[in-house]
């Protein structure tokens, strides 16, 4: 006996099937007779909607031109003749058509949404929103919009700044659309000196976790092009998980589960393109696993790798892991990423000549040299890193350096072998690169913190160079249908 869907809409995902060279959807049953359909009921299939929001609607009209078929139960299949009544038969809904199917060529499988009104075949959300995303990319390009990124995990907004800067190297114009940090400080800091923001930039100074929950907050946010991020790291370092006696990155009660965060406001912006760096053991926690794999059920590949500061021509030969996950459609590779002439500078090209060597900054650090002696009849590795200004490197300089540790790097006085001294923050920006102006009139403090959590900053503007490479190539090929969907209204229907 045929039902109506009037308990609510009901969803099913289908897979799409091929016969006699043409695709096929193919449902019965339990499945048809929800929809409403019983053997011998005429219907129709029509192709309603433009562009991107095109679907396949069956609907039950007296007129239709086809005719629900039917076939026995599966529990009365092979059952024999007994003079009983006969097996009961079940709706057959089967549509095998190029014309009609055509809007879901290259897919694996489809939604099928039940309505009283009818059923409606219709793209999966993610390969609509995969094909919304590559459409928005492409008529940006090809009408010379500048794209939109958004940055999570701000900070002083370094890493945003490299991106922008890239992007602008490729000749693709982009703009800030919204910073979150949790600190106002950094954010402040990053609103008034730091030139990727724009006087529209939405600064979201709030925890992440809160941001993802906050319906409103999330309705302002706009669709992006690039969204980058670097989330906190301090529980997947070796010295972050020792400190605390984390098993796993995930266990840190503060960051470990920021993840989850990131990906509700992923799913809400919509980027084409995403960027996370992070310490290269991140690429091995669960959280990175989740990432990966919930990246591609939306329609992105990934693509990894560990970037090194001195390819980079970097003083501070930190590494970081990069993922880029480009939506499908979109080719991307770090191939010949890293310059082909490898620039080696030394220590004193970095050094502020102002300081000389009668500066009270020089001290003999005796507390750090006892500390050194006791961790010696320890036996522990902990050790000083002392630097010369002839030195081709430097060990990294950490969020903490302005606290002095036992192993940060030290200054060795260009006269006399006792007497060390810190790096300036000035200094410190230069060893990774980073333009001096993002620190402008910051504490020492603060500006160390600033830059010891943050990104060596030459590998993450080529990265940017390269996506303003690969998302250039769309408009080469702006006018292949592929990437043309024409923006509709949205429908009150299903969609």
């Amino acid at each position: 006996m045929a039902t109506s869907a009037r308990n609510g809409p009901s969803v099913w995902v289908k897979g799409v099937g091929h016969h006699r060279g043409a695709p096929r959807v193919y449902f019965d049953g339990l499945q048809a007779i929800r929809a409403g359909f019983s053997p011998g009921d005429p219907y129709e299939v029509v192709l309603e909607g433009e562009g991107e929001r095109q679907r396949v609607a069956i609907i039950k009209c007296p007129e239709g031109t086809r005719i629900v078929s039917a076939k026995p139960a599966k529990a009365a299949r092979g059952a024999r003749g007994d003079g009983a009544d006969p097996a009961p038969l079940v709706p057959v809904v089967d549509i095998n058509s190029k014309d009609l199917l055509a809007i879901f060529e290259g897919m694996n499988a489809i939604r099928v949404v039940v309505t009283e009104q009818g059923v409606y075949l219709l793209p999966l959300a993610s390969e609509r929103k995969k094909r919304e995303r590559l459409s928005r990319l492409s008529n940006k390009l090809t009408q010379g919009q500048p794209l939109l990124m958004g940055s999570l995990s701000h900070g002083g907004g370094v890493l945003s700044h490299a991106i922008h800067q890239g992007l602008t190297d490729a000749g693709v114009k982009c703009d800030l659309a919204f910073a979150n940090e949790i600190r106002e400080d950094l954010l402040l800091q990053a609103m008034e000196h730091n030139d990727a923001w724009s006087p529209a930039t939405m600064a979201l100074n709030l925890p992440m976790q809160e941001a993802a929950q906050d319906d409103w907050l999330l309705g302002q946010l706009p669709k992006l092009e690039i969204l980058e991020h670097g989330l906190p790291c301090s529980g997947a370092g070796r010295a972050g998980r020792a400190r605390r006696g984390l098993t796993k990155m995930e266990d840190h009660p503060e960051v470990g589960h920021l993840v989850f965060a990131a990906l509700v406001i992923l799913t809400k912006v919509q980027p084409a393109v995403v960027v996370l760096e992070n310490v290269p053991l991140y690429a091995e926690t669960g959280s990175a696993m989740i990432l990966r794999h919930q990246l591609r059920d939306m329609g992105y590949e990934c693509h990894e790798a560990v970037l090194e500061g001195k390819d980079f021509g970097s003083l501070e030969d930190r590494e970081r892991w990069c993922l880029v996950a480009v939506t499908q459609g979109v080719e991307f590779n770090f191939k010949d990423l890293v310059p082909s002439v490898r620039i080696v500078k030394t220590v004193r090209t970095v050094l502020d000549p102002s300081i000389g060597p009668d500066d009270p900054r020089w001290r003999a650090m005796e507390y750090l040299k006892i500390k050194r002696e006791r961790d010696a009849a320890k036996g522990s590795n902990f050790k000083m890193q002392i630097v010369d200004a002839d030195d081709t490197s430097v060990p990294t300089l950490r969020k903490g350096y302005h606290k002095g540790g036992s192993t940060d790097p030290l200054l060795q006085h260009p006269e006399d072998p006792n007497l060390l001294r810190l790096f300036t923050a000035e200094e410190h920006a230069r060893i990774k690169q980073v333009p001096p102006h993002l620190m402008a009139g910051l504490s020492d403090t603060i500006a160390h913190q600033l830059l010891g959590q943050g990104i060596v900053y030459e590998p993450f503007r080529a990265v940017g160079r390269r996506i303003g490479e690969v998302v250039g190539e769309l408009i080469a090929a702006a006018d292949d249908e592929s990437y043309q969907f024409e923006q509709t209204a949205p429908r009150p229907a299903v969609g």
